[in-house]
């Protein structure tokens, strides 16, 4: 599928919907085309939305093929928020999976029961290691990484983005700095990328933020030390970058560094986990597994910053790999390993303490690399 640049590009909003304003001619004819005409004749516009909030999410692509103002309504923020307020939401498990010899990969889409409902298109771009993937706005993004050029490993800029109403990806605007192995999370709607390798493959300290109603990736306050192979949540409107190494740290570091959003500032502390190779966010806490064992988990509760350890009813060798999925408040473990025999655990925060683990029907066709879940 053809990739668009919205690279450099200003947006403007009108009726809640968001576009392109990489031309005003453009961008005035569309007005003039179709975003004055009602979405449903006969009917307001409001109340129109509502009708269309009503169907099914499976069949959005199907929507907005039928004219120019749907295909906008389905991509705009507004339109979750109305299938939210009437009760419609679809939380939806995108898992990024991959063959025994990591050649070929693909992303399988399951809906709240588990059910498998389809494949997305391919990836645009080159075949990509140490990128990142972060939901924003309902839409999945894949952020930078490295290819294999020459026999070396080159960073990229590049990000893409599916919309996961319309079944399609598009290029957006590329990072200011080329990296991989780096930190990546989304706190109140923007999107945070810290540290990592750079071009040269020296590691960086740099940081930036990328907002979506402006199509534009901008600097932030620097780490104060360079770090990598980290990763990042966000909670209470904080940006967390635990794991990883750090120029200043003999072996894996557990430093803890947090950005401040608000202040635009960072502090740290020595609260953090050293090399996790697998984590999730479920409400305040944050699920870990450690690469040294992988038969526990460990979570962070955000409101105290205090960690707490619980065990995997697994038995076999601590180094098989895991990663996280989650549905409905729940985690999903997946193998990243085929041929491991593990069945897809199921992990439920909530429940009574001995009833919280049960084992999931739900099976990939491949070894998980990474997932994420999508409302919309």
């Amino acid at each position: 599928m053809q990739a668009f640049a919205l690279s450099g590009k200003k947006r403007i909003v009108n009726h809640g919907m968001c576009y392109s304003k990489g031309n005003l001619d453009i961008g005035s004819r569309l007005s003039e085309n179709f975003m004055d005409d009602p979405l449903i004749p006969g009917l307001p516009d409001d109340v129109a939305k509502q009708c269309l909030a009503l169907v099914p999410r499976a069949r959005f692509p199907s929507m907005g093929s039928v004219c120019k103002k749907w295909r906008f309504v389905v991509q705009s923020k507004e339109f979750i928020t109305v299938r939210r307020l009437a009760g419609m939401v679809e939380e939806w498990l995108y898992v990024l999976t991959t063959n025994a010899g990591g050649n070929d990969s693909q992303w399988e889409v399951m809906d709240c029961l588990g059910q498998k409902l389809s494949s997305l298109p391919p990836m645009p771009g080159p075949v990509k290691t140490g990128f990142k993937v972060v939901v924003v706005d309902g839409k999945l993004l894949v952020i930078a990484g490295c290819s294999m050029i020459n026999g070396s490993l080159v960073a990229s800029a590049d990000v893409y983005q599916y919309d996961t109403c319309l079944n399609s990806w598009s290029r957006l605007a590329d990072l200011e700095v080329a990296r991989y192995d780096f930190a990546c999370a989304e706190v109140n709607g923007l999107i945070y990328v810290v540290g990592g390798h750079g071009l040269d493959g020296d590691s960086l300290s740099s940081a930036e933020v990328y907002d979506p109603e402006t199509g534009k990736w901008t600097f932030i306050e620097s780490l104060r030390r360079p770090r990598w192979g980290c990763f990042a949540s966000g909670f209470n409107g904080k940006l967390y970058v635990m794991g990883g190494r750090s120029n200043f740290t003999i072996g894996n570091s557990k430093l803890l560094d947090v950005y401040n959003t608000q202040c635009g500032s960072w502090h740290g502390s020595k609260n953090g986990l050293t090399m996790v190779t697998a984590h999730v966010e479920v409400g305040k806490k944050l699920f870990c597994i450690d690469w040294k064992n992988q038969r526990k988990m460990s979570v962070f509760n955000a409101e105290d910053e205090t960690w707490e350890v619980v065990s995997l009813p697994l038995s076999g060798s601590s180094r098989t790999g895991f990663q996280f999925g989650k549905l409905s408040g729940k985690l999903l473990l997946f193998s990243s390993q085929e041929g491991t025999g593990h069945n897809t655990l199921l992990y439920d925060p909530n429940a009574a303490a001995g009833t919280q683990w049960k084992t999931s029907e739900l099976k990939l066709s491949g070894s998980c690399v990474c997932s994420v879940t999508i409302t919309a």
